[in-house]
């Protein structure tokens, strides 16, 4: 079974440090990289493209709402226009410097609060979707499988891949538990690994309650701006080329082919 790891990265900000962003892309398949509006600059875009070119790692845009005070992770209520602004200019400030390595942006995950959001709003996930099919019908959209971003990209059949997180836990309604919830983390790499292969086994979101959601899986996210991500990422990967899946980034999964 094909399966691809995916990593949060270039997010060098006052908050969290990018140090260990050249060992994780030795390690994942594909980066969703910071785009300058939470974190990240000109530099860290130019870092995490080359090394990706390098390791056959395919490079997405992470567009969040314009906020490095707060790591994007505060809500914002915006008009549709100004949504859809926010991701088409952080899109096309990555996939210039791309161009300027000979890559391209091919995949666009949201970030932080804008994700979060999107996953319980069908409405503003509506507003996502269509943005980003508009922006290039090739563009895979990455979502937190089982939520309204999934339902919403798929009223408009645009290529869409379904991630889980190995770092995080689950509410019973399948989104992610809120960061201000002592729960909230996975830190340890064995509870990750345990996290994730009763996941992509039984084809289900577990939930902190114990609830299983049943959901579809091509893609695991290790966050790069935790103490652990490193280990993490090792961790998981392990278990699954031990589990016989074969890793591969979005471009070359065979649903997208």
């Amino acid at each position: 079974m094909e399966i691809n790891i995916n990593c949060d990265l270039g997010e060098k900000s006052v908050h969290h440090s990018n140090r260990n962003d050249p060992d994780l892309l030795a390690i994942v398949n594909s980066a969703s990289v910071a785009c300058g509006y939470h974190a990240g600059d000109d530099q860290t875009m130019s870092e995490v493209v080359q090394i990706s070119k390098k390791n056959g790692v395919s490079i997405g845009a992470h567009p969040s709402f314009k906020d490095l005070e707060n790591f994007g992770r505060k809500r914002m209520n915006l008009s549709k226009s100004e949504i859809k602004k926010l991701i088409i200019e952080q899109y096309e400030i990555l996939q210039k410097i791309a161009e300027n390595h000979g890559e391209k942006v091919t995949h666009i995950k949201p970030h932080g609060a804008l994700n979060n959001m999107a996953c319980e709003d069908l409405d503003l996930s509506k507003i996502l979707a269509k943005t980003i099919y508009d922006i290039d019908k090739e563009l895979i959209y990455l979502v937190l499988t089982g939520s309204k971003m999934e339902i919403a990209a798929k009223e408009i059949d645009m290529k869409i891949a379904c991630e889980i997180f190995a770092d995080r836990t689950y509410d019973d309604e399948g989104n992610l538990v809120s960061r201000k919830l002592p729960h909230a983390l996975i830190t340890n790499p064995s509870q990750a690994k345990k996290h994730v292969l009763s996941m992509v086994q039984n084809q289900s979101i577990n939930c902190h309650s114990g609830k299983q959601i049943p959901c579809e899986i091509d893609s695991i996210c290790v966050h790069g701006d935790n103490d652990s991500s490193l280990s993490t990422a090792i961790a998981i990967k392990e278990l699954l080329v031990e589990n016989k899946f074969e890793l591969k980034p979005l471009t070359k999964m065979k649903k997208f082919s």
